[in-house]
C-alpha cells in the first residue's frame, strides 16, 4: 500500500488545497497505518477490515496518544481509503463504522500580560539574530497568525507603512491582518538592519529561491517551524516563564487578550483565520475565567477575600 502513499498526499494538496503542514500531518498518519497494517500481512487495501484498524488504533491509545491525534488519524486513514476508492483501487473503507474517541477540549496555553511583555524583552536586538527575533515575537503577538504562516511570510506579505499582513491560512484562505504600530516598527528595523545581514550568508542559486522569505535563519535561508520552536523555548526560560510554552501559545494569548479588551467575537474569529466561529468561542470561555479571577482577586467583596478582611477595610 506503500505506493499509494504519495499520490494520496498530491491528491490532496491539488483536490482539497490543504496547508503544508496539514499534507505532512495526513502523510505522516497514513505511513503509520500503512506500516502497521503491512506488518499484519495486508498487502492489499481491501484486505484491511473495521477490526484490524479498531486493533490499531488500541495500539495508539497505548502508546498515550491523546484522543485528539487518534481522531485526526481515524480521519486521515479516512480520507486515504475515500482516495482508493475514488481511483478504483479499493472497493470498501474499513473506517465507515469506527467509533471516535470523545476529545476533551483543551485549556488553552495563555501568557499573562506581565510574561509577555517579558517575552517580547527577552531577545538582545543588537544582534542580527535579535533582531529577528524580537521582530517574529511582536508580529506573533501583534496578529494571531499560525506559526506555519509567519515562517510562510514572504518580504511582500507584509506592508508595515500600512500596518497589515497578509497570510495564506488552511485550505489557502488568504486573509489580511492588522498590526500593531509597535509589531510594524521592529519588522521594518529588522528589514533595514538584521534581514540584510542574514542575506548575506546566501549563495549560489539557493540565494535567489529564498529571497523572498521574510524569517531568514543563519544560514540565509527561510527559518523553519522547528528553528521558531527552539527560539521560543529560549527565550521562555530567559524570561522565567515556568508554564509549557508551545509555537501556538502567542496565538492564543492574541485571541484571548483581544478579547478581555472588548474585541468582538466574529472579529477575533477573522483575524485568526477559523472557519467555525465554535472554535473561536473556547477562547471566549478562557477570557471569561481569566475576568472572574481578575474581579476575585482586586473587588472587596470578591470571592478571595474573607468577610473578616472585608470588614477590617470599612
Amino acid at each position: 500500500m506503500k505506493m499509494y502513499i504519495q499520490p494520496f498526499v498530491q491528491y490532496m494538496e491539488e483536490e482539497k488545497g490543504l496547508s503544508r503542514s496539514t499534507l505532512e500531518a495526513y502523510q505522516r498518519d497514513v505511513q503509520q497505518f500503512v506500516e502497521f497494517a503491512e506488518s499484519c500481512g495486508l498487502e492489499q487495501p481491501d484486505n484491511v477490515q473495521r477490526s484490524h484498524l479498531v486493533l490499531y488504533l488500541g495500539r495508539l491509545k497505548e502508546e498515550g496518544k491523546a484522543a485528539a491525534t487518534i481522531s485526526r488519524s481515524v480521519a486521515s486513514i479516512r480520507s486515504f481509503f475515500h482516495f482508493l476508492i475514488r481511483e478504483g483501487i479499493a472497493i470498501h473503507d474499513p473506517s465507515v463504522l469506527v467509533e471516535l474517541p470523545k476529545a476533551t477540549k483543551k485549556k488553552p496555553s495563555v501568557l499573562t500580560q506581565d510574561e509577555i511583555e517579558r517575552l517580547l524583552a527577552a531577545p538582545d536586538v543588537s544582534t542580527p539574530q535579535g533582531g529577528r527575533d524580537k521582530a517574529m515575537l511582536e508580529l506573533l503577538y501583534a496578529t494571531g497568525i499560525r506559526v506555519s504562516e509567519l515562517i510562510a511570510l514572504n518580504v511582500r506579505d507584509v506592508h508595515v507603512d500600512l500596518r497589515f499582513v497578509r497570510c495564506g491560512g488552511e485550505a489557502g484562505k488568504e486573509r489580511v491582518v492588522p498590526i500593531s504600530r509597535e509589531a510594524s516598527q521592529w519588522t521594518q528595523a529588522y528589514l533595514d538592519e538584521q534581514r540584510p545581514a542574514l542575506l548575506r550568508s546566501m549563495q549560489g542559486e539557493e540565494a535567489q529561491v529564498e529571497q523572498e522569505a521574510l524569517f531568514l535563519n543563519v544560514s540565509g535561508q527561510r527559518l523553519s517551524r522547528q528553528g521558531f520552536w527552539k527560539i521560543i523555548k529560549k527565550y521562555a526560560k530567559e524570561a522565567d516563564i515556568s508554564k509549557d510554552i508551545t509555537p501556538h501559545t502567542l496565538r492564543h494569548s492574541f485571541a484571548v487578550h483581544m478579547l478581555e479588551g472588548g474585541a468582538d467575537l466574529r472579529s477575533v474569529q477573522e483575524m485568526l483565520g477559523h472557519a467555525d466561529l465554535s472554535t473561536t468561542q473556547v477562547y471566549a470561555q478562557t477570557a471569561r475565567r481569566n475576568m472572574k479571577e481578575v474581579y476575585e482577586m482586586h473587588h472587596p467583596h470578591g470571592g478571595n477575600r474573607t468577610s473578616h478582611e472585608s470588614k477590617d477595610r470599612t
